[in-house]
């Protein structure tokens, strides 16, 4: 048996295979279902969807590829179709783009060395969940399979397919999980000689010969562990018991913040679900769009998606409001969270708006709110969003996140590498700092 891939434009694969549960809701049918229906997908978003569906066929049933010299995007879709019979193991999505937006890890540069050069860094190639900072799983796995070395490398081929097709300068694998960070990195040529490469350039020869290597880069965000160290590592009993681990001035600076909040006779209270009601959703975008408003930009999401949201998954959804002293809703902060089946039940901090400035009431309803709503449900981990040092302080820990990129033009590979290779050297020092000041008492430092 061996593995073979297909170039689907649709989502009908999603019909021919019994599918892992995802490990976050973001990469859950109802999601990008959602993401679709809405218009936050599509050629019209800048986000066109290609999936690669990998599957195991007997050698004499393999199929031979459809010939195609055409790099049009209608094309894609008509490419290495396989026998009926074929069993599907999993599938990667791919996004043609031409620009960088809701991405969050950002290669700006890249395509500004591009433009010098005269050399086109559009189309790019994107696999990520759209809009969302997220670390998770980037294949759908099919039941009873599990991520190696032949499916990174067949869904590799399909990446390459598709950037021949359409003349893609690089692709970039966002967010990933660890796992496949470690897979990739071990199925595929990672290392080039860097220095010799450039040598050879600087001499004004010609570019040498480099295979196309995956490059790795490293960030970091901060994530909150609902582990308390000083009783053995149990489940913290309440904000309480949280507070207690750290030290007192920390301690203190939170209290006082939350003191602010209801100094202000400003409360706060939690909805799930199906408790959500229309007009919390109306009151949410209302201050949703109001956070892009000030910055004179509009919304990546409509509405229409988060009432989609609301339909289809709404098992996964809590909702953080803030009200004045007329009772009317100041500010909201959704979030999203596993269900209990999950290894490791986890909430996220994702949209969040107000319709004006209040003193500390973004840390009240964007993380303690979610810290509190994380003790109660028993979820083992609170993932806030970007950004940092102001997370860092309430007690979030550093953790390292990974993203994947390939390169297609060999002349840009070795200075690229070079800057990957020196921003994960320069990453790993920020953790570093980072950990260290961290805020917890010294005998319930994480390890």
């Amino acid at each position: 048996m061996k593995l073979e891939y297909a170039l689907i434009r649709d989502t009908s694969w999603q019909s021919q295979a019994d599918w892992q549960t995802p490990d976050t809701p973001f990469m859950s049918f109802a999601f990008w279902q959602a993401l679709a229906d809405t218009g936050a997908i599509g050629d019209q978003a800048g986000w066109l969807p290609i999936y690669i569906m990998i599957h195991r066929v007997a050698d004499d049933l393999t199929a031979k590829p459809k010939s195609s010299d055409s790099k049009t995007e209608a094309n894609i879709g008509n490419r290495h179709q396989t026998a009926s019979i074929a069993q599907p193991v999993a599938v990667l999505p791919v996004f043609i783009k031409s620009h960088h937006s809701g991405e969050f890890v950002f290669d700006h540069a890249w395509a500004q060395a591009y433009a010098r050069y005269g050399v086109e860094y559009y189309p790019r190639l994107v696999t990520s969940v759209p809009y969302t900072p997220i670390t998770g799983q980037r294949l759908w796995l099919a039941a009873d399979e599990s991520l190696n070395e032949d499916i990174v490398k067949t869904a590799m081929l399909g990446v390459d397919d598709i950037a021949q097709q359409v003349g893609a300068s690089s692709w970039h694998g966002l967010f990933v999980a660890s796992e496949l960070a470690e897979v990739a990195n071990a199925a595929l040529p990672t290392d080039i000689d860097i220095k010799h490469a450039l040598a050879t350039q600087d001499e004004g020869a010609a570019p040498i010969v480099i295979d196309t290597p995956i490059l790795e880069r490293q960030g970091c965000q901060f994530l909150w562990q609902n582990k308390d160290l000083l009783q053995d590592e149990q489940p913290f009993a309440d904000f309480e018991a949280f507070l207690k681990t750290l030290r007192a001035k920390k301690r203190k600076t939170i209290r006082a913040e939350r003191r602010k909040v209801a100094q202000q006779d400003i409360k706060c209270q939690r909805k799930c679900g199906n408790d959500i009601t229309d007009e919390d959703w109306k009151a949410f975008y209302h201050c949703y769009v109001m956070t892009y408003a000030v910055r004179g930009q509009q919304p990546y999401l409509t509405m229409a998606f988060f009432r989609a949201l609301a339909e289809m998954m709404p098992e996964h959804l809590m909702l953080a409001q803030a009200t004045d002293s007329n009772n009317e809703i100041i500010a909201s902060s959704l979030f999203l969270y596993d269900t209990p089946d999950n290894e490791n039940p986890t909430l996220y901090g994702r949209y969040w708006g107000a319709l004006g400035e209040y003193d500390s009431l973004h840390f009240e309803l964007c993380y303690y709110q979610g810290i509190e709503f994380a003790i109660e449900k028993g979820l083992v981990y609170f993932d806030p969003g970007t950004q940092g040092e102001h997370k860092l302080v309430r007690g979030f820990i550093p953790t390292t996140t990974h993203s994947l990129h390939r390169i297609y033009d060999p002349r840009f590979v070795p200075a690229i590498a070079n800057f990957c290779s020196q921003d994960r050297e320069h990453m790993a020092r920020y953790r570093q700092q980072a950990f260290e000041a961290l805020p917890f008492n010294a005998d319930n430092m994480p390890i």
